[in-house]
């Protein structure tokens, strides 16, 4: 996963147009831009892991979890390819 970095041109521009459209300090919107970027630059893997584990504690089985992420996975801006309940669990049990 590739780390936000709040200094670049870039990414200075996005935290101050968040400030500017929320309202919020340039402080607190860079950790906004931080937090949805490291969101949003999760692997697959890491994707699959931190859900299935979100899931499982929410009391969730499996059997109704596999099809739920494949169907987020489908549904993310940058679409994983698709994946099978098998390949899913492979992620999750190693």
């Amino acid at each position: 996963m590739n780390e936000f970095q709040p200094r670049s041109p870039d990414n200075q521009e996005l935290v101050r147009h968040v400030a500017r459209s929320t309202g919020l300090d340039e402080a607190t919107a860079a950790r906004v831009v931080a937090d949805v970027a490291a969101y949003f630059g999760q692997t697959v893997e890491e994707y699959v892991v931190r859900r299935h584990a979100e899931l499982k504690n929410r009391n969730r089985k499996n059997d109704d979890i596999w099809p739920l992420i494949s169907a987020e996975l489908a549904a993310r801006r940058f679409k994983a390819g698709e994946l099978s309940q098998r390949q899913l669990r492979r992620i999750v049990y190693g």
